[in-house]
């Protein structure tokens, strides 16, 4: 999987007021989703219903299951950690970092975990460990991506930080010239989005996902923490309440929702759209070819708000159920007609040249 998208974001829990600020630092940097290969930005629009499509499954867990049996139905989609709950590589290299230390330096092993008493995460982490200047600034000194790192570092005061998408944790951390360890725990988990027209699937690339903080009826900054979310993009946040605001197309099919996000797993979330593709034609008889030259297209509502403005042969455009108005001009001339969209409905609109 690829890292895709925008990005925005602000941390999880911290320590202190210098890991305030650092915590917020490291969000930006870390706010990563993981999309599927392959997708392609540049394809034709699509009607719902061509795209095949599967009913979304529930919550699914993100840590491995106990014991060694393994599960009888493979998961959908991608888990975000190994299932492996151990990492003998990590514990050699702790090992041999401990015998090598100079005087005055210790060894500090990290590792993280959803919570007390979960499985630790063995994916998708990013470390960061900060010496804190004479001006109160941290400095960076050390970074890795592995799973459970060993740090050697000069005996002294540290603040340590690891970043899981959007997901943040900051400690501060005194270094001894011993070796040490210290568990971070990431309350977080996963969200996957995409969007239907009824049953229909919408295709990757014609429908994107913005995500807030909180309830989309609670007060307060209503900045996104994630813009241009694909459909498959899997989103690591802190556990908590969000609600998406899914476009689909680019004029008026807007739809918002609320979801939760729970500790250790994957939620699925389904957005479902009331809205139709339209294609517009400008015609001089019913049923027959479109006027070759490009025509300018205005989209109204009855009330005269202007929802698109199009120039095209055949252009087509997505749009929330109800009723509009089609305005064309070409060489000088307006025409036009009024229509009317029902969810899952696609067609032509033709406006006669008369």
């Amino acid at each position: 999987m690829g890292i895709g998208g925008r990005r925005s974001g602000r941390g999880g829990q911290l320590v202190l007021a210098t890991g305030i600020w650092l915590a917020a630092f490291c969000a930006a940097a870390d706010a990563q989703f993981f999309s599927s290969a392959g997708a392609d930005d540049s394809f034709a629009l699509r009607p719902p219903r061509d795209v095949p499509s599967a009913p979304p499954g529930p919550a699914q867990s993100l840590v491995p299951p106990s014991g060694n049996a393994a599960p009888s139905v493979a998961p959908k989609g991608p888990l975000l950690q190994s299932p492996a709950s151990a990492n003998p590589g990590a514990q050699a290299h702790a090992a041999s970092a401990a015998s090598a230390l100079l005087p005055g330096q210790g060894a500090l092993a990290v590792s993280a975990r959803f919570g007390r008493d979960l499985p630790p995460i063995n994916g998708s982490l990013h470390w960061r460990v900060y010496r804190t200047e004479q001006n109160g600034v941290p400095r960076l000194v050390k970074e890795d991506k592995g799973p459970a790192p060993t740090f050697v570092l000069p005996a002294g005061p540290y603040i340590v930080s690891v970043g899981f998408g959007l997901a943040t944790m900051t400690k501060a951390v005194q270094v001894r010239a011993e070796t040490m360890k210290d568990v971070f725990e990431i309350p977080a988990g996963g969200l996957r989005i995409e969007g239907r027209v009824g049953d229909a699937r919408i295709p990757q690339g014609q429908i994107s996902f913005d995500l807030y903080k909180g309830s989309q009826f609670e007060p307060g900054d209503k900045r996104p923490i994630a813009t241009a979310i694909m459909t498959g993009d899997i989103v690591l946040l802190p556990e908590g309440a969000y609600h998406i605001v899914s476009n689909y197309g680019d004029a008026n099919a807007t739809v918002r929702s609320d979801i939760r996000v729970e500790i250790g797993k994957l939620t699925d979330a389904t957005i479902n759209h009331r809205a139709a593709i339209i294609t517009l034609k400008l015609v001089s008889e019913r049923g027959g070819d479109p006027i070759a030259s490009n025509t300018n297209w205005t989209i109204i509502t009855p009330g005269g708000d202007v929802i698109k403005e199009l120039t095209g042969v055949f252009p087509r455009i997505v749009l929330a159920e109800g009723d509009y108005r089609a305005i064309a001009r070409n060489d000088v001339r307006t025409y036009e007609r009024d229509f009317k969209v029902i969810t899952g409905v696609d067609g032509e609109v033709e406006v006669l040249a008369r």
